[in-house]
């Protein structure tokens, strides 16, 4: 029993797929879409524009843009990851990409396999959709991750804000030119439509949504609480600023502490299969005597099962919410 080659090139041709999909992006958005950034997206754009009414305009069709393709079935799914992500491409544009690698990864496979024609279809189908699916997540998770450490910071400038008498929405603005993006663009989005007469609560419960982030809730409720019954909005901030970093070692900490049984599970689940990959290459007929019997395929497909229900239950188990 040998590995067959096919899939070494399946894997090939995936990798590639994923680099082509980021070299497309960056070559259409280039610098202006990657992340973290000293001068956010919001200010470059409003350097190069002519009015600050055209830069709202612009954000905000990049922000509400994959709500709009929540009917398709299928984007549904992709729609939730893809708001998260802010990803610049359109609902369409994605889907013309999933079908611009799809015919990539045929005649890649068309060149280098000899797959059947149907293997062929269904492979690179998956991979096209595959592909976007998972850079997508990477860059949602990546984005997310941003701002829950920006965040702390944001709400600490808009605190020495309030504290020398600036109103919420100035401070606000002020925070957004000294974060760096993801999370500077956002919260100057905010300050531009609340200087147009939207609520700051309304805004801030919006983005929170959108994110899907609790740390984000917290802030708007505060917002929306002092709004509407008074009190120390600063006072407020900074407990929440401390509370935020709080969650956030406390997260670090858990994280630390179950990186080794998260280790342990990745390596129980793996070794059966890399242990089958290397006798395959080192004695390629050590399966021959019993892979032709009635219970060689059965028996395979359990141990596989078994597998994984393995690594969910070990990501479950590691996977402490704080």
């Amino acid at each position: 029993m040998s590995i067959d080659p096919r899939f070494l090139i399946y894997a090939a041709i995936f990798g590639g797929i994923l680099l082509l999909v980021e070299a497309l992006y960056l070559l259409v958005f280039g610098r202006s879409a990657r992340l973290g950034s000293r001068l956010n997206r919001r200010l470059e754009l409003l350097h190069s524009a002519d009015s600050r009414a055209e830069v709202i305009d612009r954000l905000r069709k990049e922000t509400t843009q994959h709500t709009r393709g929540t009917a398709i079935p299928f984007y549904s799914l992709l729609s939730e990851k893809a708001e998260k992500a802010k990803i610049a491409f359109s609902p369409s544009m994605l889907i013309l990409i999933m079908v611009l690698l799809a015919v990539v990864a045929f005649l890649a496979m068309t060149l280098f396999t000899a797959a059947p024609q149907a293997v062929r279809i269904g492979v690179s189908a998956a991979m096209g959709i595959g592909g976007v699916w998972f850079w997508v997540s990477n860059k949602a998770k990546k984005r997310l991750s941003l701002i829950e450490e920006q965040l702390p910071d944001a709400i600490d400038l808009i605190v020495r804000g309030l504290r020398v008498g600036h109103p919420f929405v100035h401070a606000l603005a002020s925070a957004a030119k000294e974060i760096p993006d993801p999370l500077g663009t956002e919260l100057g989005l905010i300050a531009d439509e609340a200087s147009y007469g939207r609520e700051v609560g309304e805004a801030l419960m919006a983005l929170a949504e959108r994110l899907d982030m609790q740390d984000v809730r917290f802030l708007a409720v505060s917002v929306t609480i002092q709004a509407q019954s008074g009190g120390n909005l600063a006072e407020i901030l900074d407990g929440l600023s401390k509370v935020v970093r709080a969650r956030f070692k406390l997260f670090r900490r858990v994280r630390a502490i179950t990186a080794e049984a998260k280790w342990s599970g990745m390596f129980l689940s793996g070794f059966p299969i890399a242990a089958m990959l290397m006798i395959s290459v080192i004695k390629p007929d050590y399966y021959d005597e019993v892979k032709e019997t009635a219970l060689f395929i059965p028996t395979a497909l359990i141990v596989f099962a078994f597998l994984g229900i393995n690594v969910l239950y070990m990501r479950k188990m590691v996977n402490i919410q704080v």
